[in-house]
């Protein structure tokens, strides 16, 4: 069967550049599925997306689907014919609807019983019939959150459509989607060489728009423009401060991106670089750049997206539209600094942070009287971080962070350092908000730790506390990315601290504000819930976080120490065998409803071998108890694998069922003990056979 590559463009009004990579993406996806449902076979798709245009390029498409051999059954034999063997209306009516006479049908004999059988022969499709259904059923499913109209179309898209390129090989494929008909027409450059123009072959797709001054790769063109950047950088000996989100908004931006280098006056360096860096990159994308010390220079790199025949008057005009913006931040920061930050308290009582919960000042005082709490608890500067968590909040109601909210905490950091506050509070300031995201720094300061938790524990438990709990995707408040917080800064920088004490501790805080009666248990499973879905995306197995969160461990380190030790010694050998044990020994227990700290009498032991394993429990008790309170649990679990004998032994010898009651009874209390000592760590008897 003939095959050919076909190409789908939908040449457009600029897209919005934040949604380019995502629409693009989304185009091939449901193309793919679209061509699949269909029964179309093909060898590959790709997708191209650039500011005017979302294209899919699909290799090897076959011209028409396979003819197929369909069976349709029809009324079972029994109830197709009467007595008088005469066809039943049922199956004159299947047969009309098959197109064939009764006589045609055939019988299909299976064990429950006999059909009529019609063999239908079902011609494949062609693509040109069936394509204009597959354009409109991937255009249908593209992630457009507010579709648009224009002219006098009743057709809706993200943004107008103006042209509509299907090409099958060198054919079009008559093909109206979008208020369009298909053809060959193709948009050019916007401001270079031709407007349009006629494209011959679906394969010559990317050179020809590479003529007319487009790039349409959007992964190309966002590798180009990063390394021109990274090249100009280093010829200026400079580094290129930008991260994939803003090269990928600047790819979305320009089809024949060109980087030039531009300067503004180093007065404006007086300015925090951070406020300066934020209207850089985030108004008008452009790239900072920075000196091997990490300050910043007063040049800077732009995307241009024409190739100018006078560079010099795109590079002055780009000049002109930032210094506006840089003067704009340097005004509010000399203004703000006319204002102590300890002088904003009060304005914060004007903004509300929840309705039940109150203001940001009520918010900035619970912060306080927390984080002073933590501080005691982690042995650091409670009064430093009591002055920290009152004024955490204040940069708030700055000029600058009015204008730049993504400076807050950092301007916060200038402003109190300018006001002569300490380092420590200083730095506690801007850090209070670290991690802000997965893989983000944490807090560099005992004193930062202590606000930072103080921060997320208070929105956490505020949250939770009036009822208002996250639910599917919806999460207002960021309560998860909290927990996350939470839960790395007291793991990562080892925090001797246990939710249960710090939620306690919060929900006192709010006083008579909260209203959930289950707000405690919530929120510390809320938290533990994050720390799971953590350790599975660090590669834990499954059955390993669930042996340890069996046993409901609220100190996020000690937590982690334990994932720590059960993942190493499932690798033992011995692990199965002690996991079976634990299991049967579970059993056993539950089925008799044995207390957990039933005692053992050594005179009911009769029997070798739980006298030796009682032995062996005893000698194993001390040594288990002083390594779990020291979270050893490498050092618990290696002790508890030399029980593996005594264990086996008993079981081979051992009626744990005796006739007698006592001597029964003591033999449960035995395995009762054995339990404990595995539990000292976690649920043993939950890990899965290696």
């Amino acid at each position: 069967m003939r095959t050919e590559n076909l190409l789908i463009e939908l040449g457009t009004e600029e897209l919005p550049p934040k949604a380019l990579k995502d629409l693009g993406s989304s185009f091939a996806i449901h193309m793919q599925a679209a061509l699949e449902g269909a029964e179309l076979a093909f060898e590959n798709i790709t997708w191209y997306a650039a500011p005017r245009r979302l294209a899919v390029y699909v290799s090897g498409l076959v011209e028409s689907q396979q003819d197929k051999l369909v069976e349709k059954r029809g009324p079972a034999v029994n109830a197709a014919f009467d007595e008088q063997g005469n066809p039943t209306r049922a199956a004159l009516g299947w047969a009309q609807g098959n197109g064939i006479s009764i006589e045609q049908a055939e019988r299909l004999v299976t064990e429950k019983g006999e059909w009529l059988l019609h063999k239908a022969h079902v011609p494949g499709q062609s693509v040109n019939d069936l394509l204009e259904s597959l354009l409109h059923q991937a255009v249908s499913k593209l992630p457009i959150p507010k579709p648009m109209r224009w002219g006098s179309h009743a057709t809706q898209f993200i943004r107008p459509v103006h042209t509509l390129c299907v090409l099958y090989g060198n054919e079009v494929i008559p093909v109206n989607a979008l208020g369009q008909a298909s053809g060959r027409r193709i948009l050019g450059h916007r401001f270079h060489g031709e407007s349009w123009f006629d494209l011959d072959h679906a394969d010559n797709y990317l050179p020809a728009l590479k003529q007319h001054y487009v790039v349409a790769d959007f992964h190309e063109r966002a590798e180009v423009i990063r390394e021109r950047l990274e090249s100009t950088a280093d010829s200026l000996t400079l580094k290129a401060d930008y991260n994939t989100a803003l090269l990928e908004e600047i790819a979305s931006l320009v089809e024949w991106p060109v980087v030039m280098t531009a300067s503004f006056d180093e007065a404006f360096l007086q300015v925090p670089k951070e406020a300066l860096i934020y209207t850089m990159k985030d108004d008008q994308k452009y790239v900072p750049l920075l000196k091997s010390n990490g300050s910043l220079a007063n040049t800077f790199l732009f995307v241009s997206n024409i190739e100018s025949l006078d560079p010099s008057q795109v590079i002055s005009g780009n000049e002109r539209v930032i210094r506006p913006r840089l003067a704009d931040a340097e005004f509010f920061f000399n203004t703000d600094k006319k204002v102590t930050l300890e002088s904003r308290l009060e304005s914060l009582g004007t903004v509300l942070f929840q309705k039940q919960l109150g203001t940001l000042k009520d918010k900035s005082e619970r912060i306080s009287a927390l984080a002073a709490f933590i501080a005691d608890q982690i042995g650091t500067d409670s009064d430093q971080s009591a002055r920290a968590g009152l004024l955490a909040k204040t940069d708030l109601m700055s000029n600058m962070v009015m204008e730049f909210p993504d400076v807050q905490g950092v301007m916060g950091k200038y402003y109190a350092l300018h006001d002569g506050e300490s380092e420590q509070v200083a730095q506690a300031l801007y850090e209070q908000y670290l991690p802000r995201f997965a893989g983000d720094e944490l807090p560099s300061h005992p004193v930062s730790a202590a606000v930072a938790l103080a921060d997320k524990l208070d929105t956490l438990v505020g949250i939770f506390g009036i009822g208002q709990l996250p639910k599917g995707d919806k999460d207002p408040f960021a309560l998860r990315r909290a927990a996350i917080g939470v839960l790395r800064i007291i793991v990562e920088l080892s925090l001797p601290l246990d939710l249960d004490t710090l939620v306690s501790k919060a929900i006192e805080v709010y006083g008579d504000k909260l209203t959930n009666g289950e707000c405690q248990t919530q929120v510390v499973d809320f938290v533990l819930g994050r720390f799971v879905a953590m350790l599975q995306d660090q590669g834990i197995n499954i059955d390993v976080i669930q042996a340890v969160a069996a046993r409901r461990p609220t100190r996020p380190a000690d937590y982690a120490a334990r994932i720590s030790a059960v993942a190493m010694f499932k690798t033992h050998e011995t692990a199965e065998a002690l996991a079976a044990a634990n299991k049967r020994v579970a059993n056993i227990l539950a089925k008799n409803n044995v207390e957990s700290d039933a005692v053992v009498s050594e005179l009911l032991l009769g029997e070798a071998a739980e006298v030796a394993l009682y032995k062996a429990l005893t000698e194993a008790k001390d040594i288990v108890n002083a390594a779990a309170a020291s979270q050893d649990y490498a050092a618990v679990l290696t002790k508890l694998a030399t029980l593996r004998d005594p264990i086996d032994n008993f079981f081979d010898h051992v009626m744990v069922m005796a006739d007698d009651e006592q001597v029964r009874s003591n033999r449960l209390a035995l395995l009762a003990l054995l339990r404990q000592l595995f539990l000292t760590t976690a649920d043993i008897s939950l890990l899965a056979k290696a």
